[in-house]
């Protein structure tokens, strides 16, 4: 088929670690294809594989990277020079979009790509294909506003935004976190902005939710608790706090409870948790592929919130206390600040988790689960439907 006929959509994903990215972008792409749509996404993901792709969308695996320090990367699995394994992506990714030749490229949370290597691709695009539009897909916090600041300052970003970039798209409200305001963004920049509104998932049917619980042995008056640490390369803690809640009150818990541990958590960090929960019937997995269903079947879920896991609590109505982790960023804590102002989760800082309020907690929160799910559904998830709109006046206007 001709170029004319097929809108090929080309997205790039870093995915040094964890779920958050490739998740992200997966739900982008349900949404967005169709049959007169292409899209291709470059990912660093080693666990892409396992997601369900839906027709005419795949995939292109760059060799994984693994943060150590802010500016300091490793290859995730094979052993080679970290300079060498960032020339193999820049390469790959080169090559895919002179191949592919995309109508669209949306570039996830970094501006330039890891280590810039998204940089050449963006300046051949304007230069040879001039009426792709390039897009910088922003989750609605990404940091407190100094690190931000001073990070895209250092990297020159203020510039290539208004290069090499037609929008910018904020997968947020403004009214809840403006970045306009806490990232510096110039005035040239503002026109290029779009606020999108949350990325919703497909919330769970009845039969969904029904089928699941069974299979866990879940009856519909017990209360299901979930537990999830998204990749888990940083969830042992939270894990162990809610094990350490069933030690400490080990009689007078009416729940049932599954901890999704992440495929990220060191196999003996899993083994050991798994172990520990197994005294108290609570199950555990390290990975489930529809995140969103689990959620929709639970009576409450406990998370560290990140950006995909709030997006999949708000789409399926599930009241949740979200536990933030506040290192190596302090995105999570102010998400979780923000949204609980606004009534839809509720959260607990680190250093105030202990058994007794985490058990407080969760008792307050299924108490009032009516309120927050009627809250949630009244915050529209807008997220899908702003994108498909901006695709459709790119096609009407080249």
């Amino acid at each position: 088929m001709t170029r004319s006929s097929i809108y090929n959509i080309l997205m790039y994903s870093h995915d040094t670690y964890g779920l958050g990215h490739i998740r992200r972008s997966m739900a982008i792409a349900r949404h967005l294809s169709g049959k007169e749509v292409n899209i291709l996404i470059l990912t660093g993901s080693p666990i892409a594989g396992r997601f369900t792709l839906p027709e005419q969308v795949d995939f292109v695996r760059i060799p994984g990277m693994i943060k150590k320090t802010n500016d300091e990367y490793q290859s995730l699995s094979i052993r080679i020079d970290p300079n060498q394994a960032l020339h193999i992506r820049k390469n790959i990714i080169s090559a895919t979009a002179r191949a592919f030749k995309p109508d669209l490229f949306i570039v996830d949370k970094e501006p330039l790509g890891l280590k810039k290597e998204v940089l050449p691709t963006l300046q051949w695009l304007r230069k040879t294909l001039p009426d792709t539009k390039t897009i910088l897909g922003l989750r609605d916090i990404l940091d407190e506003s100094s690190v931000v600041c001073d990070d895209w300052k250092s990297k020159d970003v203020y510039r290539y935004l208004e290069e090499l970039y037609d929008e910018i798209w904020v997968y947020g409200n403004q009214n809840i976190y403006d970045p306009i305001i806490e990232y510096n963004i110039p005035s040239t920049l503002k026109s290029k902005i779009c606020f999108t509104g949350y990325i919703p998932r497909k919330q769970n049917s009845k039969s969904i939710r029904k089928k699941l619980r069974k299979s866990y042995r879940i009856l519909d008056e017990d209360i299901f608790i979930l537990v999830t640490t998204g990749g888990g390369g940083d969830g042992c803690e939270l894990l162990e706090h809610y094990i350490s809640m069933h030690d400490f009150f080990p009689t007078s818990l009416p729940f049932k409870s599954l901890m999704i541990t992440g495929p990220f958590m060191p196999k003996s960090s899993r083994e050991y948790l798994k172990k520990r929960a197994k005294r108290y019937g609570i199950k555990s997995q390290p990975f489930h592929p529809r995140m969103e269903q689990l959620i929709g079947a639970a009576d409450l879920v406990i998370s560290m919130g990140g950006y995909n896991t709030i997006c999949e609590i708000l789409s399926q109505q599930t009241p949740a206390l979200i536990i933030p982790r506040e290192t190596p960023r302090k995105e999570q804590l102010i998400r979780a600040e923000k949204l609980t102002e606004q009534g839809l989760i509720d959260h607990l800082p680190w250093k105030k988790v202990s058994a007794q309020f985490l058990r407080d907690k969760i008792v307050t929160i299924l108490k009032k689960g009516t309120e927050y799910k009627g809250n949630m559904a009244n915050f529209k998830l807008s997220g899908l439907d702003t994108m498909r709109d901006r695709i459709g006046h790119f096609r009407d206007f080249p």
